[in-house]
């Protein structure tokens, strides 16, 4: 009986636990997993400070044509503010401490100063008068010391790197990114510009799965190509296993009577699967004992589109918890450009070109199949147009043109 995809995915989500963590600087902590959280170590900002080019004032002594002297010229820049005297006004630049005694900040363009390089003027006169607490930015407005900024397990991006920084971290700590091994099975193999005789396929699998790795940040310490030789097989296993926190297998795991990978793996716990999605529907998976540790092994179909769409729906998730990134994956709402067929009983993972709506009155972006067959697992020399996956149910046999469809980004995009 087939499993469905959540069931397989949660098993092999069963087998890895977050790697150890490290602690490593901020600008190199990119793409990384939060191993714990961030608290702001300081008040954001960390003083009151201009949101505008003006001047810094008493907003009760600013009323429509008050005209102030000007005590004082405060840049952007370090140093010590001197409190503002009663009846006064300072110039002021976007991000200067605001003095104290001053609780507003009148904007240069509703002065009569003109705006850009000028001369510290005399006395400033106001012409529109601003309101208790403009343009000054509290501190502690955005975050108080103390508060939790980033939650373990936050993938950390630019943004996320920005705002560690700005509450005063510079160094994280992560999880350390997990190492993959890729193996591709079958003597029908040939290495990628090498011409290939009777019966040989380049092996695009090899490739594909190392660089889609890649693109999701993590090291790609091992690539091999290993015949249906179970003897040859277990040795690359073994290696690959050494070298890798997570190996990758393309081919050999479904019921033919060269399925290597199955072979190999007899009587050492692994498991194979039928799962009710089209591709990919052959699954495997398993531990494998290197250096005291424990290492997953994914076993893969090996029909280019079936490994495509295995890597999105489950080596990723699996990369992501070695990694400790807590992802959640969304869906966005796509129109079926065209129809096309879908397997009874099976959920259908369609390779689609997302396009950008071109009318405002109906702002959904459409899919369209990559090629005119649909999902067949072997169109791989169209699989470079694909930039999502679109979803069709299990109780579907047929998608009408202009419908909705559920849709996953792949990698890349």
């Amino acid at each position: 009986m087939p499993i469905s995809v959540e069931e397989h995915l949660a098993t092999l989500l069963a087998l890895v636990a977050p790697l150890g963590a490290e602690e490593v600087p901020v600008g190199k902590a990119l793409g990384r997993g939060l191993a714990t959280d961030v608290i702001a170590l300081a008040d954001v900002p960390p003083f009151d400070t201009s949101a505008m080019d003006g001047f810094a004032l008493r907003a009760a002594e600013a009323t429509a044509g008050a005209v102030l002297p000007v005590v004082a010229d405060l840049p952007a820049a370090p140093g010590e503010v001197a409190a503002l005297p009663p009846g006064s006004a300072a110039r002021i630049m976007t991000g200067a401490p605001v003095p104290a005694g001053a609780d507003a900040v009148v904007m240069v363009e509703d002065t009569d100063q003109a705006a850009g390089p000028a001369t510290l003027p005399t006395h400033v006169r106001v012409n529109r008068a601003p309101a208790d607490g403009a343009n000054v930015r509290r501190r502690g407005e955005d975050v108080m010391a103390g508060t939790p900024v980033l939650a373990a397990g936050t993938v950390l991006t630019a943004a996320a790197l920005a705002s560690a920084i700005s509450v005063g971290h510079g160094t994280l700590e992560v999880h350390r990114n997990p190492r993959v091994a890729v193996l591709s099975t079958g003597s029908e193999l040939v290495a990628p510009g090498v011409a290939a005789g009777p019966g040989q396929i380049p092996d695009s699998n090899g490739t594909l799965l190392a660089a889609l790795a890649r693109a999701a940040g993590h090291e790609v310490t091992h690539t091999e190509r290993v015949p249906d030789d179970v003897a040859a097989l277990r040795e690359a296993l073994a290696r690959a296993a050494d070298a890798a926190d997570l190996v990758v297998t393309s081919g050999g795991v479904s019921a033919g009577a060269y399925d290597v990978v199955k072979e190999a793996t007899a009587g050492i716990g692994f498991a194979y699967s039928k799962v009710a999605m089209q591709p990919g529907k052959p699954q495997g998976h398993g531990l494998l004992t290197a250096g005291g540790r424990r290492v997953p092994v994914l076993a893969l179909p090996g029909n280019p589109v079936s490994v495509f769409v295995s890597f999105h729906l489950f080596v990723r998730p699996v990369l992501d918890a070695l990694a400790g990134r807590t992802v959640a994956r969304g869906l966005l709402a796509a129109r079926a450009g065209s129809g096309w067929s879908s397997p009874a009983g099976r959920r259908q993972y369609i390779p689609v070109h997302l396009s950008a709506p071109t009318d405002l009155a109906d702002p959904v972006p459409v899919a369209r199949p990559t090629h005119r067959l649909g999902s067949a697992s072997h169109l791989v020399a169209s699989l470079h147009r694909a930039n999502a996956i679109a979803i069709v149910p299990e109780d579907r046999t047929a998608v009408e043109e202009g419908e909705l469809l559920p849709v996953m980004l792949v990698e890349g995009f």
